[in-house]
């Protein structure tokens, strides 16, 4: 399936511009989009979930015209979308959950709908918990819940919007796998301001700053963008001075190791590092500051 975004604009109350010609393809797998909060991530991923209206341009879901109310309506059906917040009934269990989504979603046939349910429990792992009331659970425990919620129409695209912000590290790794393992025959976008979480499960991605595309890309396409930009230097405890971004600081038994973003060497003994997404990242943003 493919998604075809040309010149996408939405303005909040006739004067907020959330997204300014948004224009990007998308294919089957995994797609990130990064970038930082308020960014219009969210605003890009609800349009193309149907809840709202683009301003302006063109929106094309698997051949669907997306900007019209009867295409919304068919996106639906092929849709699974995974919020921010997603609000779950904590006197339900998880299994009484999945089923009354279920039947909102029209798999009425009982038989059909249960097997359905307890294939997504055991696909998110959280089949020896099942039974239990949804309070009782993680925060990590109510996204996998949330991503078989998204899954019960077994959806050809599947958005998920910030799905480990807060989660501890075994958490995020257990999703992050699971999503990967989701983008073989569908669609799946990853929004997310967390860029180990892409660097982990996109190898095609964009990255969007003030409502506009900055990079679209392979992975390693915007990694080598700061090919020459970083540079590691040792110091007495003293900061590197001048125009850089600091990425990281390492103590030493005599100073401090400094993992640094910029034009030039921040000293005459700072030596080229190999970025990574991370580095690259930061050098992309840095651009759209300071024009570099």
């Amino acid at each position: 399936m493919e998604i075809s975004i040309r010149d996408l604009t939405k303005t909040y109350n006739g004067k907020v511009l959330a997204l300014r010609g948004v224009s990007l393809e998308i294919g089957t797998g995994m797609y990130g989009l990064l970038g930082p909060n308020g960014a219009g991530k969210t605003t890009l991923m609800r349009i193309l979930a149907g809840i709202l209206r683009p301003t302006g341009g063109a929106l094309m879901i698997g051949g669907i015209d997306a900007t019209t109310e009867r295409g919304r309506t068919a996106v639906k059906r092929i849709l699974g979308y995974l919020p921010q917040d997603l609000g779950v009934y904590p006197d339900l269990s998880a299994r009484e959950f999945l089923d009354y989504i279920a039947l909102l979603k029209g798999l009425d046939a009982k038989r059909e709908r249960q097997r359905r349910v307890g294939d997504l429990l055991t696909l998110v792992s959280l089949s020896d918990v099942a039974d239990r009331k949804l309070r009782t659970y993680s925060g990590g425990m109510k996204r996998r819940v949330g991503i078989a919620q998204a899954l019960l129409n077994d959806p050809r695209l599947l958005i998920v919007d910030e799905p480990t912000a807060g989660l501890d590290p075994e958490e995020r790794i257990r999703f992050r796998n699971l999503l990967t393992d989701l983008g073989g025959d569908r669609v799946v976008l990853l929004s997310t301001h967390i860029v180990e979480d892409i660097a982990q499960t996109c190898q095609r991605l964009a990255v969007l700053a003030a409502g506009q595309v900055i990079f679209h890309g392979g992975l390693g396409e915007l990694v080598s963008a700061a090919n020459g930009k970083v540079w590691q230097v040792t110091t007495n405890g003293a900061k590197p001075t001048g125009d850089y971004t600091v990425i990281a600081t390492q103590p030493l038994a005599d100073g401090f190791s400094y993992r640094v973003v910029g034009v030039a060497p921040p000293a005459a003994d700072a030596t080229p590092a190999a970025p990574n997404l991370e580095d690259s990242y930061v050098w992309l943003m840095r651009g759209q500051r300071v024009g570099v």
